[in-house]
């Protein structure tokens, strides 16, 4: 077996049996840190994907839940159309009737494809055991020459997700992530979900509350 050739095979699965998902850059303001007792999770977008706005909501109302928060998702709260044709009274009025203090956004900010060159063998290996005759160095070196590379075409999607404080108005914590190609939008939710609630809990920005059973959130992909 010419395992040379396997090199750029296993190169790439590793790669991407990495998280999908990273923070690229993430804010707090400087007001004290708050005890909220209700958080609503709502996911802006469109409503021709409605599907994966759920799962984003669920996976970080589930992430919520098991730092000890209470957290709903605006979809299952208010349906699709929430705060259409509302003004900002209103929708203040809404939340604050419904028991919500603060407001978490998710944002698909923009996607792109990006298209890389794959060598066929991506990096330099001096064949040491193959230079003791020229048979072993001739084959070596043509197989490392004739094996075609490839072309490999990544989707990056750009997310933000920002915390309001309904009473105040007032932005308190803000999050840019970057993902990768995901195998599926409940893996995409459930990195997202968990990496977000982590930051914010680092940050300072949540109060860690007393912890609930992590398995037990309907983010979770086993309850699904």
């Amino acid at each position: 077996m010419n395992y040379m050739k396997l090199y750029p095979v296993i190169g790439y699965l590793l790669l991407t049996a990495c998280t999908s998902t990273r923070i690229t850059h993430s804010w707090k303001s400087d007001i004290p840190t708050k005890n909220y007792n209700k958080i609503l999770v709502l996911a802006i977008s469109g409503e021709t994907d409605l599907a994966t706005r759920q799962k984003m909501e669920d996976h970080l109302v589930g992430d919520l839940t098991t730092q000890g928060y209470h957290a709903t998702s605006s979809l299952k709260e208010y349906g699709p159309r929430a705060f259409r044709q509302l003004n900002e009274e209103a929708v203040v009025n809404k939340l604050q009737n419904s028991g919500f203090d603060a407001v978490i956004t998710i944002v698909l900010l923009s996607k792109e494809k990006e298209r890389y060159y794959v060598p066929g063998q991506p990096y330099y290996s001096p064949y040491v055991g193959y230079y003791r005759n020229f048979y072993g160095y001739y084959t070596t070196i043509y197989s490392r020459i004739y094996t075609p590379g490839y072309y490999v075409t990544d989707t990056k999607y750009f997310w933000e997700s920002n915390l309001f404080d309904v009473t105040s108005k007032e932005l308190i914590y803000s999050v840019q992530t970057e993902s990768f190609d995901y195998t599926s939008s409940d893996m995409l939710a459930h990195e997202y979900g968990k990496m977000i609630v982590n930051d914010m809990v680092k940050k300072q920005v949540l109060i860690k509350k007393e912890l609930v059973a992590k398995d037990s959130h309907p983010g979770n992909p086993a309850f699904r």
